[in-house]
């Protein structure tokens, strides 16, 4: 199914003692683009991120946010210096004695004393982390995609509407080439008759004429590729694969078909049928920028 490049997911679960959330944020670019901010300590996390996000988009922009925090059940790792509050305890006693003062040194006395307790995370295995980021990385990232196909299925319905109305503008330049034609013999006629009066009309110089000129604005082969550029066209809107950079290409040629056509046109009605067929191939080229 055709995918935009435009998306947003975001995922926010407790997984093996963490708080995680995540967000990815998806926008156009002609190549692939990732950028991340992640919970400081967990910089190893991003080229891993980066790797699986790229496993489901060949293009796109993505700015990626995690955020990992201990849940309750976890907490902190609170450790208690020994060797240290011993030393306090030997000292604050040494002391009592020497002056006289009561012993009566509480555990919140010796807390109190500077690097006696130290807060810091449990050991954390790299591994074991990116297992758990991973799985709501993924619930993000489906969610983020679910979006995109949503919005490409919308960019398929109105580029296949845009296809067929360049279609009919064909059809329409088709019938009408040969009506030019006709319409120039006649004048020709005309104006020989007008000129010379009484005196016979060579038919075979009229019509040798009519030929060159036909020959001249004949869009023919273009009309022909035309309709083969918007078939394929078709074909890819209902490709699952990454199509935009060939629908770009497509486009292109769609649009120097008629360039041609309006390059060889001698004739109003033509010439305005090119005008609004040009005027579809751009809002359609402009769409494309959004498919991946």
């Amino acid at each position: 199914m055709l995918r935009s490049m435009t998306g947003f997911g975001r995922a926010e679960k407790v997984v093996g003692g963490y708080d995680i959330t995540v967000e990815i944020k998806a926008v156009n670019h002609r190549f692939f683009d990732f950028s991340s901010r992640i919970t400081r300590g967990y910089g190893f996390l991003e080229d891993k991120i980066k790797t699986f996000v790229q496993q489901y988009a060949e293009r796109g922009k993505f700015d990626v946010f995690v955020s990992l925090e201990p849940s309750r059940e976890t907490g902190v790792q609170v450790s208690v210096n020994k060797t240290l509050a011993s030393g306090y305890v030997t000292a604050l006693r040494g002391l009592s004695e020497e002056y006289g003062l009561k012993d009566n040194i509480s555990a919140a006395d010796i807390a109190r004393f500077p690097d006696v307790l130290s807060i810091g995370k449990p050991a954390e295995d790299e591994g074991e982390v990116w297992l758990k980021v991973r799985e709501v990385t993924g619930a993000a990232m489906e969610s983020m995609l679910q979006m995109r196909m949503a919005e490409g299925g919308r960019l398929k319905d109105d580029l296949s509407k845009r296809a067929d109305k360049i279609l009919s503008i064909v059809s329409e330049i088709e019938k009408r080439s040969p009506e030019t034609v006709a319409e120039y013999e006649e004048k020709l006629r005309q104006r020989l008759k007008d000129m010379l009066g009484d005196i016979k009309i060579d038919e075979q110089r009229i019509l040798t004429e009519a030929a060159v000129f036909a020959d001249r604005v004949s869009v023919t082969e273009e009309t022909v590729r035309l309709r083969s550029h918007i078939k394929q066209f078709g074909s890819m809107l209902e490709s699952d694969a990454a199509v935009g950079r060939k629908l770009d290409f497509i486009v292109q040629e769609m649009n120097r078909e008629a360039n041609t056509i309006g390059s060889k046109c001698v004739d109003a009605a033509i010439a305005h049928y090119v005008v609004d067929m040009k005027s579809e191939i751009e809002k359609i080229r402009e769409q494309i920028q959004n498919i991946e």
